[in-house]
């Protein structure tokens, strides 16, 4: 019998704020973290993704006095990610009350991190937190074409997309599988914070070659552009966060328009 589909409110925070951005970049404060989790895991929301957005870029530990005063709040699985690199980090925040941690920086900078702590907490417990951006240049820098046509990768961005790696993301989707992660949290850059619906191309491909859960992320405004991830691609859960921050919809309403149009949910 199929899995039902997740829905995965996310919290980016930054100085210990709920913040949202568009592109990773022109971040508003939205709220208080604590308040937003209380909320959304009382609207029935499946998991809750903590993402401390600013911590691998100002080479700091998570915020961990922040992680648990949100744990202390919800009773559904929780994963937190920024700032993790190396073993002692992700003991610090699966003791302050996460269910999971996830990586994304520091498994670029050194891919053995994920065996490590997979062989330590279990595979269940490690995300690894791919941020993928469309490049219409190749690995050298030379504009990329194709039978004269403009083409696009997609390349794996660090340090909160602010920096690029010329690591292809859906090759090192497949390597972070090998390690394994037991869970990919898959978000757009292009998409980020648009509100025009989730990368169906990115997402649908990234699906295509792994075995293990993909969250998608990045770019949802409506009800409707979390059906349509579910309808066209076969990602695990959909994470959002300005759909629910502003209001625009609520966890509860979204899982009951997407059961009316026959996506398996847990109401």
């Amino acid at each position: 019998m199929p899995l039902a589909k997740r829905i995965i409110p996310c919290l980016d925070v930054e100085n210990g704020l709920v913040v949202k951005g568009v592109h990773f970049r022109e971040v508003k404060v939205a709220g208080d973290p604590v308040k937003f989790a209380e909320k959304y895991s009382k609207q029935g929301a499946d998991e809750l993704v903590f993402l401390d957005i600013t911590a691998s870029q100002e080479r700091r530990e998570t915020m961990k006095n922040v992680v648990r005063s949100v744990a202390s709040v919800i009773d559904i699985p929780f994963t937190v990610g920024g700032g993790i690199k190396k073993l002692e980090d992700a003991r610090d925040i699966l003791l302050s009350g996460a269910d999971k941690v996830s990586i994304n920086t520091a498994a670029v900078k050194n891919p053995e991190l994920i065996p490590k702590l997979t062989s330590i907490f279990g595979r269940q417990c490690i995300v690894v937190a791919i941020d993928a951006k469309r490049s219409y240049y190749d690995h050298g820098k030379n504009f990329f074409e194709k039978n004269g046509k403009k083409r696009y990768w997609f390349e794996v961005r660090i340090f909160g997309g602010k920096e690029g790696t010329g690591i292809d993301a859906i090759e090192w989707a497949k390597k972070v599988e090998s390690l394994g992660a037991g869970e990919i949290l898959l978000t757009s850059i292009d998409a980020d914070g648009t509100e025009r619906g989730y990368d169906i191309n990115l997402t649908k491909a990234i699906c295509q070659t792994l075995n293990i859960p993909v969250i998608a992320s990045g770019g949802c405004g409506s009800p409707k552009h979390i059906l349509d991830v579910f309808k066209n691609t076969d990602v695990d859960a959909a994470l959002a966060a300005s759909i629910f921050h502003y209001k625009k919809s609520t966890v509860d309403k979204v899982k009951k328009y997407l059961k009316k149009n026959g996506i398996l949910i847990r109401v």
